[in-house]
């Protein structure tokens, strides 16, 4: 889906700086040999799916310290080395999980994966609760800017809340939720985050695939791993003591127990007047052992000291991390990959720090940060927003990078999500000065904003997009672009069957990574701040450091 001409002009008006058509990038340009040979590297069996806190991850930092070393960059982590520790909190059901619905006089055992997947970040070596009553709360939402409270004061104490995924607008387009582009609060991640705030004692997202985004595959993937925190001291009454999802058709089969329509249910949970129901006499008993431990990860980074204005800086990244090593599909595959998802995006971080190395030093400071812990929630990103190595209020933006397409270019470049950011015309004006187009997100409903790592830096203030491929391919254009991407979403997001096939068509990726270039440069020998537009939530965080960059 491409922007209107008018509208596109209209960006280019209003950016921040211009790019010169087809400038020359250093180095020889951005190879598109090098970006599949980084990603079948990483993508390799070898690397064992790049899990953080695992011999994978030792590969995959070691890989990358000695790309960065190899494309000229100098060390940017923690006391003049390659790395920035990010202590984190692995926890992993041990063991088999018992769990039990009781609802009107029935008993019914669920299985751990297929019905539900439950797990826990609570400091506790052992989950056990017993006949814990059930209690839908719609989208579970307090909102009160926009007028929202779906808990009404209930109790939830002692209590097992069952809530639905994405925002209240999701089926109807309209509303108090930016109609159709999710809102954070219709994260999976905030759904835990409010009802921890609660007081409730326990968590159950009910599993549906169009809001979602994915398919229960990607949830039993994830739910099954390992689960991974920061490190809080408040971690007891930042988590539930127990969280997970459920299947719809198990969720329905409840409400229809408990005396209730999950479809009607559904609508009434999209009004205001919404208020927690129980669902009938149902109880849920669940029993498992925890094991904990305190793990250290790594972001990896890459630097180029500004020669003018070294304290400013610009940061391309990307996260290196993917699922490890799982169950087997049904080709006997284990290993997660993580092909597309992201060693696309690391492998042009890599040859960013190349190119750019071999030009001219630039005016600000360049970061390439290859961040951990993405796919456990943004951890590592979060981690070095919270502890940065460049001021956050003089660095100038961050262009994070995800899931490039191994299938040949495009016409367009897309960011994820509405950012309401200035950077999202800059990209518009890059492409354009290639004779490309810029692509606002078609998939707004699935959230992806609030799904990459820029949503961290944005949380602080910093000025961040996330910057994918596009749809409309010159072989096939948007329908073949579209198909390519339903296809990976439905069979191989997370999944083994994310891996490297000798058959990719890189150049599509090297033409992005080339736009990529030529923004970051810009930036990097610009004196103008990207801004966060007046209606961003995330403005104000931004204005309230407005002094250090006068």
């Amino acid at each position: 889906m491409r922007l209107p001409v008018t509208r596109i002009a209209l960006s280019l008006l209003v950016s921040a700086f211009v790019i010169p058509a087809g400038a020359e990038v250093p180095g020889g340009g951005i190879d598109a040999a090098a970006l599949s040979r980084h990603v079948r590297v990483l993508a390799s069996d070898e690397f064992e799916g790049r899990a953080p806190a695992t011999a994978g991850e030792e590969r995959t930092v070691a890989y990358l310290i000695e790309a960065f070393r190899a494309a000229g960059v100098q060390p940017g982590g923690e006391d003049g080395g390659w790395t920035q520790a990010v202590p984190l909190v692995r926890a992993q059901v041990d063991g088999a999980v018992a769990a039990t619905l009781k609802v009107a006089g029935g008993a019914q055992a669920l299985a751990n994966g297929e019905d539900i997947v439950l797990q826990t970040l609570q400091p506790v070596s052992r989950v056990q609760v017993a006949d814990a009553p059930l209690v839908f709360v719609g989208y579970g939402i307090s909102a009160p800017e926009r007028g929202w409270d779906d808990y009404k004061g209930a109790d939830l104490r002692g209590k097992v809340a069952v809530v639905l995924i994405n925002d209240p607008d999701f089926e109807t387009w309209q509303g108090d939720f930016d109609g159709r582009g999710m809102t954070y609060h219709g994260r999976w991640t905030y759904k835990y985050e409010e009802l921890a705030r609660q007081g409730a004692l326990g968590v159950l997202i009910v599993h549906e695939t169009a809001p979602a985004a994915y398919g229960w595959a990607t949830v039993r993937a994830s739910g099954l791993s390992p689960v991974f925190d920061i490190e809080r001291a408040d971690a007891q009454r930042y988590h539930t003591h127990l969280r997970g999802w459920l299947q719809r058709d198990l969720a329905v089969s409840l409400f229809a127990r408990a005396g209730l329509d999950f479809e009607a249910e559904k609508q009434r949970a999209r009004t205001r007047g919404f208020r927690p129901v129980a669902l009938g006499d149902a109880t849920l008993s669940a029993a498992f052992d925890v094991r904990r431990e305190r793990v250290l990860s790594r972001n990896v980074i890459g630097r180029i000291e500004g020669a003018r204005r070294p304290d400013e800086t610009v940061i391309y990244s990307a996260h290196w991390d993917a699922f490890g090593v799982g169950g087997a599909d049904a080709q006997g595959e284990r290993v997660r990959h993580g092909a597309i998802d992201n060693a696309t995006g690391v492998a042009a971080v890599l040859e960013l720090a190349r190119v750019h190395a071999a030009g001219p030093r630039p005016a600000r400071t360049l970061l390439f940060v290859a961040l951990t812990a993405e796919e456990k929630g943004l951890l590592g990103a979060l981690h070095y927003a919270a502890h940065p190595l460049a001021p956050l209020e003089k660095t100038a933006a961050v262009l994070n990078i995800e899931m490039l397409s191994p299938d040949g270019p495009t016409r367009d470049i897309a960011s994820w999500g509405k950012g309401r950011v200035s950077l999202e015309r800059d990209l518009a004006a890059a492409a354009q000065a290639r004779g490309r187009t810029y692509s606002p997100d078609p998939n707004l409903e699935a959230g992806f904003f609030y799904r990459a790592d820029h949503f961290a830096f944005a949380r602080a203030g910093v000025p961040a997009i996330t910057v994918g491929a596009g749809l409309d391919r010159l072989e096939g254009g948007e329908a073949a672009g579209r198909a390519l991407r339903e296809r990976y979403f439905a069979d191989c997001y997370h999944q083994p069957c994310d891996a490297w096939r000798a058959d990719w068509n890189a150049e599509g990726q090297a033409q992005d990574a080339t736009l990529l270039y030529d923004l970051g440069n810009a930036l990097a020998n610009g004196d103008a701040w990207p801004q966060w537009d007046e209606d961003s939530e995330f403005r104000a965080v931004r204005e309230r450091s407005a002094g250090a960059r006068r």
